[in-house]
């Protein structure tokens, strides 16, 4: 098990020696209603006793187990199966994300007032509970600006809501890279060096000059339509809504044109994001170039897919066994984040103490997120600045990466990332617009179409909207 209970010692080895691993409206959309520690473990900040009056059972609700691994691994005071956190019995309510469960299921019981201490919450539909009563401040359980200073202030960013309340935390930063083959830059490039590569995609326009180069030696520059979306929404001028119209930033615009131009042409297979297909260019088969992925992606997706078979020599991770040791990471032609989750406390939280005590621990003791990070069989980037960096300017390395020290690439990265045009219709505007725009990809429809059935598409999900 990775537990935390691990010495300092262990960790500083496991760094150093290499893994084996790898203004917008802010109304709530109209979906939404109402709106122990010893020996060497490192301390967690600042931790409390839990009050004598607090509940008996801590409530969790989540769409998976990570956060739960998270806990059971990391957080001092949790047994191995993280059923009990600091003598405190824990309820785990695990609803998985498909067709909306994991939020009908929350929304249903936050607004029936039931029992619930912690939840989790995505970075795309954040500002729907961070705008709201259903989230608190967390500087209401104890939590001090002191103690959060060292987390990237995009992090914070995606959960404050339109008065400046701090309404969670997380563990993690997830910035973006371009993940790309060795084995393809050195036949097509000359170099599978992160630097050399990263001179050919520096840029949009060198980026699609590589693509034609890849097409050319009989490889895609991208799998399919998605890939590369989140480089241009994360980086548009203005936020999806604002005074109740729908605005398409010149951005998006931008990548409907080069994913156009990237079918046509024949720069990608023409994949959506997680089909089957999409998967398969990742593995020894595949003739996908590059992927832009997070960090989470990268350690876990990315990885996943890279075995010949599941079964390949019993699923040993290992340099020859498919791919493994044949991706690289260089920072793409912009910075971009993708993904995340955040802690959130409800109104109805009576495990205050206790849920200061697990905030504290993952989301700002940077020993401990620097276990996480080290960690060979999880290597999640972690949202505290000094324990990336000392990271980042270490012998850390990645197997699965070719040696990498990817995590200078994602120090240098995240603080980059600018959050300020979130907005509260993120998830069904992004949504809509990469599912209208596939018809104009395919020929279905041109390109006028796609976006006037893109504003229907809104428009019936969020009647309050216009354009």
């Amino acid at each position: 098990m990775k537990n935390f209970k691990k010495t300092l010692a262990l960790v500083s080895v496991l760094a150093m020696a290499g893994t084996t691993l790898a203004g917008c409206n802010n109304n709530t959309p109209a979906e939404t209603t109402a709106a122990t520690n010893g020996g060497n473990e490192p301390a967690v900040t600042n931790a409390a006793e839990p009050a004598a009056d607090e509940g008996d059972t801590l409530k969790i609700y989540c769409w998976n187990e990570e956060f739960k691994s998270r806990v059971q691994d990391f957080y001092p005071g949790s047994n191995d199966d993280a059923s009990v956190i600091d003598g405190v019995n824990v309820e785990w309510v695990i609803t998985p994300n498909e067709n909306n469960a994991y939020q009908n299921k929350l929304d249903a019981d936050l607004q029936a007032g039931a029992d619930i201490d912690m939840f989790l919450i995505e970075a795309d539909y954040a500002l729907k509970y961070v705008d709201s009563d259903y989230t608190v401040d967390v500087h209401s359980l104890g939590l001090t600006d002191a103690e959060m200073a060292d987390m990237y202030q995009y992090t914070k960013d995606i959960v404050t809501d339109s008065n400046g309340v701090l309404k969670g935390v997380t563990w993690q930063a997830t910035p973006g890279l371009f993940a790309y083959r060795r084995d393809i830059a050195k036949e097509v490039l000359g170099s599978d060096d992160p630097a050399e590569v990263q001179k050919a995609v520096a840029d949009w326009d060198k980026f699609n000059a590589t693509a034609a180069k890849m097409k050319e030696a009989g490889y895609f520059m991208l799998s399919g339509y998605d890939d590369s979306y989140r480089t241009f929404s994360n980086n548009v001028s203005q936020p999806w809504v604002v005074d109740g119209k729908i605005i398409v930033d010149e951005n998006l615009m931008k990548w409907v044109d080069q994913t156009k131009e990237f079918t046509d042409k024949g720069y990608n297979e023409k994949t959506s994001l997680w089909a089957p297909e999409w998967s398969a260019g990742q593995s020894p088969s595949g003739k996908v170039f590059g992927y832009f992925y997070s960090t989470w992606g990268i350690n876990f997706t990315l990885l996943g897919n890279t075995l010949a078979t599941p079964e390949a020599d019993g699923g040993k991770l290992e340099v020859g066994n498919g791919l493994f040791g044949q991706w690289a990471v260089c920072e793409g032609p912009a910075s971009y984040y993708w993904g995340g989750t955040w802690i959130c406390s409800a109104p109805t939280n009576d495990n205050p103490t206790l849920t200061a005590n697990i905030m504290r621990a993952l989301t700002c003791n940077a020993e401990i997120m620097e276990s996480i990070t080290a960690d060979p069989a999880v290597q999640d980037y972690t949202n505290n600045k000094a324990a990336m960096d000392k990271l980042a300017n270490s012998d850390f390395q990645s197997a699965f990466l070719g040696g990498q020290n990817h995590i200078a690439l994602f120090a240098e990265s995240a603080p980059k990332i600018d959050m300020s045009n979130l907005c509260a219709y993120d998830q069904g505007c992004n949504e809509e617009f990469q599912k209208a725009f596939k018809d104009y990809f395919d020929g279905v429809v041109d390109k006028d179409t796609a976006l006037e059935n893109f504003y229907k598409a809104v428009e019936t999900k969020y009647p309050e909207l216009t354009h």
